[in-house]
């Protein structure tokens, strides 16, 4: 059974990849993943917002007596972060040398400015691939969703300026147009679209009127957002390719996103539930289920479930209709 595919322009063993988290922030734990069987690995994301607190909170901590010499507060700010970032440069190269799968760095940035130029470091330091993780929440009542979808583009444009590798950007779900996004960077040169980031899921506990933020792993029920847009983007013919995140938690829910289009699928939650030998389980998911329905390769069903009409907004608009008749 060949389980293969190409993604990002770097062949895997087959399409099950690991996603940013705690899980590819060590070694050891990253040995795991492929021993286990992972097509590839995208390594726990370098946080610009959090790289940028915790250099200031080193000045801060220091002495006061930078306050007096901008010159000397600046110099020891760029200190901190180029340290920290020599750190994760050292971890990508070490990653390297341990595996034998594509890796794939995060970067988890907010601004076209200061990140960009790093990426070509990532690159030096060996990484195959890199993810951009762009977090901008849209909770800004003076930035306008086309500003918003501007900084993608520009920051996407100035990585490219600064690496020959493929570039992937993994998305939220709160545009006003997911279509309209996707093909702005399509155009602007991405190779990849990671849909989608999941964001906070809070609660409240109604006995201690407090906020729960631990809500913090996916469900199977989370499957259907990025399995419909999957299915849009590819029906539409988007123009890059498609990587599935959030809900896939065993083998059927990895089957549906390739039916819908997927090149790959990105897991995380189901590993922390099920441990680490569910990335073997849900392999064997997939082979026994080709072996079933007599496909020999991914390639034999990848988007065997989208067709014409089930793209098409006025299909939506006649099953919302019929669902409300009924």
């Amino acid at each position: 059974m060949n389980l293969s595919t190409n993604y990002l322009g770097l062949k895997l063993k087959n399409p099950l990849i690991i996603s940013s988290s705690k899980l590819t922030g060590d070694i050891e734990s990253i040995k795991k993943c492929v021993s286990n069987g992972a097509g590839a690995i995208v390594l726990k994301s370098l946080f610009e917002e959090q790289i940028r607190a915790e250099a200031e909170s080193t000045v801060k901590h220091s002495n006061n007596m930078y306050y007096w010499f901008p010159e000397a507060k600046d110099h020891i700010m760029d200190l901190s972060v180029d340290t920290k970032l020599d750190n994760y440069l050292k971890f990508i190269s070490d990653v390297k040398n341990e595996i034998d799968v594509p890796v794939i760095s995060s970067i988890n940035c907010n601004s076209p400015h200061e990140w960009p130029k790093f990426a070509s470091a990532i690159q030096e330091a060996g990484a195959d691939a890199l993810e951009l993780n762009i977090g901008i929440f849209p909770f800004n009542d003076s930035l306008k969703s086309n500003e918003i979808e501007d900084i993608y583009v520009n920051i996407l444009k100035e990585v490219n300026k600064n690496v020959t590798i493929p570039v992937s950007i993994k998305l939220g779900y709160y545009f006003t147009n997911v279509c309209s996004i996707a093909t702005q960077l399509v155009e602007s040169g991405v190779d990849a679209l990671v849909l989608f980031n999941r964001y906070m899921r809070p609660d409240i506990d109604i006995d201690t009127l407090k906020v729960i933020d631990d809500n913090n792993m996916s469900s199977p029920e989370e499957l259907n957002i990025s399995m419909r847009w999957i299915a849009l983007l590819t029906g539409n013919k988007i123009g890059c390719q498609l990587a599935a995140s959030t809900g896939v938690h065993d083998h059927v829910g990895l089957i549906k996103q390739l039916l819908s289009g997927a090149t790959v699928v990105q897991v995380c939650s189901t590993l922390y539930i099920n441990g680490l030998s569910q990335i073997g389980v849900i392999l064997d998911g997939l082979e026994e289920w080709m072996a079933a329905h007599k496909f020999n390769s991914i390639e034999d069903f990848r988007g065997k479930s989208v067709h014409d009409k089930t793209t098409l907004a006025s299909f939506e608009r006649i099953q919302f209709i019929k669902r409300d008749m009924e």
